[in-house]
């Protein structure tokens, strides 16, 4: 498999920016008060981009052959992941009120762009790493 890790990250890389783009958008529809923003067709879009990504995913940490409970940028990465799928969630359909969503949309987005900067970074505090210093 690792023959293939070029094109893997690169479909990895190509279904991250799909997904925070479909979310992005979708968020803004739902926060601007459009109802097909919701509609079954992006919703399975959506399924279907995160699937591949997390396939893509799975498959590059078995041909570099770690562990994301062992590496720490990775465990941070797979938190963050958890965090924004909450986050997502609530800004999209959860929350009640229309304030509540977007400051749940700016949160998942906000989570979104730490955990790109960590994958870029390989570092646990992504772009925040010189603080640590």
């Amino acid at each position: 498999m690792l023959a293939f890790y070029l094109q893997i990250k690169m479909v990895h890389i190509a279904a991250v920016l799909a997904s925070g783009g479909l979310f992005a958008l979708r968020g803004a529809l739902v926060l601007g008060g459009v109802k097909w923003a919701m509609a079954a067709p992006l919703r399975y879009l959506s399924y279907t981009i995160d699937t591949v990504l997390l396939t893509a995913a799975l498959m590059l940490l078995t041909a570099l052959k770690l562990n994301p409970f062992v590496v720490p940028w990775l465990s941070v990465k797979l938190g963050l992941l958890v965090v924004y799928v909450v986050l997502g969630s609530l800004a999209l359909k959860r929350a009640r009120s229309q304030r509540s969503r977007a400051l749940f949309y700016a949160a998942a987005l906000a989570t979104f762009a730490f955990m790109y900067f960590v994958a870029r970074a390989h570092h646990p505090l992504g772009l925040l790493q010189g603080l640590a210093s």
